[in-house]
């Protein structure tokens, strides 16, 4: 093993970290709030907004990222309407393709996690706050949303991990994010082993420090859940009671 090149190699996919964590926290945000409005529109009585809410998320879970990158990135720029929008600076560039078919995806699969957490929440909590004459957006600020983030924490900490993994289809469209970097030494050098060994250690290593933090969050908000600690007191030597 050539421990001087892995080093140089390291050295050189640095630079693509920002933005492979840049592409994952905006996407993440961004799909999170369409995510939260699918939700409730999956949950809703009305067919004219639960059905196109389970369209949306039928069409983007059956269909790979790659391809709707492509669609996106490819496709978009073929309409003239397109072209004269003012979404048309945002679409020309990689980037701006990039971020919102990445938000689009994780939207689909976010609100399919947020509707679990949501229908997970206890019918007796609803029923007491009802009894306490809360109003329907104070009951859902103080007692479902809280409960339902506590329920879906855990499977969205997986979609978090996922994403990070997807944002290296980016580099398909000339994005320079870790995986982009890594393709161009393997083309420079033609050492794709060791280019790809570093290259999923720092993905691993991104991946284990989301996952903590989740789980630092999880246990911060089941205080609940903890077994209580129990201290036990040392009795002097010799004391008979």
């Amino acid at each position: 093993m050539d421990f001087p090149f892995l080093w140089d190699t390291l050295l050189q996919l640095l630079p693509g970290i920002p933005l492979t964590l840049q592409l994952t926290f905006y996407s993440i945000v961004m799909g999170f709030c369409l995510a939260l409005l699918l939700a409730f529109a999956r949950l809703s009585p009305y067919r004219w907004l639960s059905e196109p809410a389970r369209c949306y998320v039928f069409c983007f879970r059956g269909t790979p990222l790659l391809v709707q990158l492509f669609l996106i990135y490819y496709g978009l720029g073929q309409f003239e309407s397109v072209r004269h929008s003012f979404l048309w600076p945002i679409l020309r560039e990689p980037y701006g393709c990039a971020l919102l078919s990445l938000s689009l995806c994780t939207a689909a699969y976010g609100s399919e996690i947020l509707r679990g957490g949501l229908l997970a929440v206890p019918h007796g909590a609803i029923e007491a706050a009802r009894a306490c004459g809360m109003s329907r957006l104070l009951m859902v600020r103080r007692i479902i949303f809280p409960i339902a983030i506590r329920q879906a924490l855990p499977a969205y900490g997986n979609e978090l991990i996922s994403m990070v993994q997807s944002t290296s289809l980016c580099s398909i469209i000339t994005l320079m994010d870790i995986t982009g970097i890594a393709a161009q030494i393997i083309s420079d050098t033609y050492r794709a082993l060791e280019v790809f060994l570093v290259t999923g250690l720092i993905y691993l290593l991104i991946n284990l420090v989301i996952s903590r933090l989740v789980m630092l969050v999880e246990y911060r908000l089941t205080p609940h859940l903890r077994a209580p600690v129990t201290r036990t007191v040392k009795k002097p030597v010799g004391e008979v009671h």
